[in-house]
């Protein structure tokens, strides 16, 4: 069976880095890659193919929402998982 295939989205490494190591433990799940702004979010959808983001609600750059929506304007069938840690 395919994995379902992740990308990380979050301005905190320390963030990226929990949230990829709690997937890790999930054997149908592949991280295909991480992005710490929303610029460079859109562009490894585009490059990498996620089935699913998890996506920061805040980022320096872009909000999370505005990312989502650049994203899925193009790339429709992707899921979008907005996380918002405070």
């Amino acid at each position: 069976a395919e994995k379902i295939r992740v990308l990380i989205v979050d301005d905190v490494a320390e963030s990226r880095d929990n949230v990829e190591r709690l997937l890790s433990f999930e054997p149908d799940i592949q991280i295909i890659g991480t992005a710490s702004r929303g610029q460079e979010a859109i562009d490894a959808s585009f490059e990498r193919n996620p089935d699913i983001i998890l996506m920061d609600v805040n980022m320096p750059d872009m909000d999370g929402v505005v990312a989502t929506r650049a994203i899925l304007s193009q790339r429709p069938n992707v899921g979008v998982i907005m996380m918002s840690v405070m």
